[in-house]
């Protein structure tokens, strides 16, 4: 805490309910807004989880009577949920935390926060502190939940109000927080929080926390509300899916929590992510595929198909087993359709070794992937192993891995041609004019169509495909 700024103690927070805050500074906002009525910008950064914190963030600032804006010179509140994953996502926040000092300087009245996992790290919470005087509120993800009391204390203090995991003994699980979601027909379900593994190039664990699983109660009580209020696609959240229920005692595994929610009746689908190699099992892959309602697809991220590398980034799987576990779903699953996550360049990575990735693409046969080169993250045991491969030479890996993957997608997805997909229409598409949605396997697809089925489920003819990419025509 620096000197003249305000913190807000726990013995206080059990002392005055959270609807205490909350009444008190939609008042003080109604009176200071610039227009009819107190207007926030809510900038989320990186992950899903983050896109579920963003949506609690804008369910407290509703109930402190606040509406919402995308322009940031009109706003009375402006809030950056931050991602910590790369060093490009942190230089993206912090330059455009640098454009809002002119509009402060406009708008004194105005107030700025940052959240999320960056201002967990101890560096850019300090860099906050000596380089954006005009930021009044910084927080991280274990306190989330106390942003109508910071936001009241900013407000009538003065001062500014800096609150961190390591200086808040309220990391466990709080339930009952107000959400307003951006879809009206999909969501997301925290259904755990933290991660335990450690792998040597992630910062997650460190601005996370350790592993820490809801309820099966709760998650089943939010799942029926979802499902209750018409919603057709839920996605289950989690840094581990697959650790779901560890630290709880009750016997309940995730694959076990997957079939207690498929049970629930309704016209819906579910989605699940990440699993993690390691704690992925048969008896996973056995309930994705007699579910009725589990999509038939899978995200479980490699990220390098080297024996080595995968043990210098502790990973705790082998190439054999990763393949082992796809090799049993595809025969329990055939038609499951298989996404990843792929490092290019770890420190100390050979390009044969990189090439024993690029092989695995081939060998697997992925929709889609989600690749990066390395980015070291300050803390991280990665971050300090030797790293000779200059970045331009990583560029060039990364296209060749591209331009693979590529290559099988464009294969995986021309199979579909000619068979008919049940797709959940989400919008249209501004510049073709075309209704766009996802199929189970949630590969985008391209059709003509109504505006007004969005958020319905259609059935579509594939006619065409592209690399993770279908074009069809609805099947009537």
């Amino acid at each position: 805490m620096e000197e003249g700024s305000s913190a807000l103690s726990g013995t206080d927070i059990n002392i005055r309910s959270g609807s205490f805050y909350t009444e008190r500074v939609a008042a003080i906002m109604k009176a200071r807004a610039m227009g009819d009525k107190p207007l926030a910008v809510v900038h989320t950064y990186g992950c899903q989880q983050n896109a579920a914190d963003g949506e609690k963030i804008k369910g407290m600032l509703s109930q402190m009577g606040f509406s919402f804006t995308d322009d940031r010179e009109k706003a009375d509140f402006i809030i950056f949920n931050t991602c910590a994953v790369r060093g490009h996502a942190e230089d993206r926040v912090f330059g455009n935390v640098g454009a809002l000092k002119n509009i402060k300087a406009k708008h004194p009245s105005l107030i700025i926060a940052l959240c999320g996992c960056m201002m967990e790290e101890e560096q850019s919470a300090e860099r906050v502190k000596k380089v954006y005087p005009f930021v009044s509120i910084v927080f991280g993800t274990h306190v989330m939940h106390r942003l109508p009391e910071m936001l009241y204390s900013a407000l009538t203090e003065g001062g500014r109000v800096f609150e961190r995991g390591d200086e808040s003994p309220d990391k466990n699980i709080v339930e009952g927080m107000p959400v307003l979601r951006d879809s009206k027909f999909k969501a997301w379900l925290s259904v755990m929080y933290g991660c335990d593994n450690f792998c040597s190039y992630c910062i997650v664990p460190y601005v996370r926390g350790r592993e820490r699983s809801r309820t099966p109660e709760a998650v089943l009580d939010e799942f029926k509300g979802l499902v209750g209020k018409g919603y057709k696609e839920i996605t289950l959240l989690g840094q581990n899916v697959n650790s779901y229920g560890k630290n709880l005692n009750c016997g309940m595994n995730f694959s076990h929590l997957l079939r207690m929610l498929d049970s629930v009746e309704g016209d819906y689908r579910i989605r699940f992510m990440t699993s993690h190699p390691k704690d992925a099992t048969h008896e996973l892959i056995d309930t994705i595929a007699s579910g009725k309602h589990i999509c038939r697809s899978l995200h479980l991220p490699f990220q390098s198909g080297n024996d080595r590398v995968l043990k210098e980034m502790n990973r705790g799987y082998t190439r054999e087993k990763y393949l082992g576990l796809i090799n049993y779903a595809k025969e329990k699953i055939p038609d499951i359709s298989l996404t990843s996550d792929v490092i290019v360049g770890f420190p100390g990575e050979t390009y044969g070794e990189f090439k024993d990735t690029v092989s695995l693409i081939g060998e697997v046969g992925f929709t889609s992937l989600f690749t990066f080169i390395y980015s070291p993250r300050n803390g991280t045991r990665a971050a300090k192993m030797p790293d000779p491969v200059p970045a331009d030479e990583k560029k060039k890996w990364l296209k060749e891995l591209c331009d693979a993957e590529d290559e099988a997608s464009l294969k995986i997805c021309s199979s579909y041609i000619g068979k008919t997909e049940r797709v959940l229409v989400e919008n249209k598409n501004a510049k073709s004019g075309e209704l766009t949605g996802r199929t189970d396997g949630n590969i985008a697809v391209a059709f003509d169509g109504d505006e007004s089925l969005s958020g319905s489920f259609v059935n579509v003819k594939i006619t065409s495909a592209r690399s993770s990419f279908l074009s069809g025509e609805i099947v009537k």
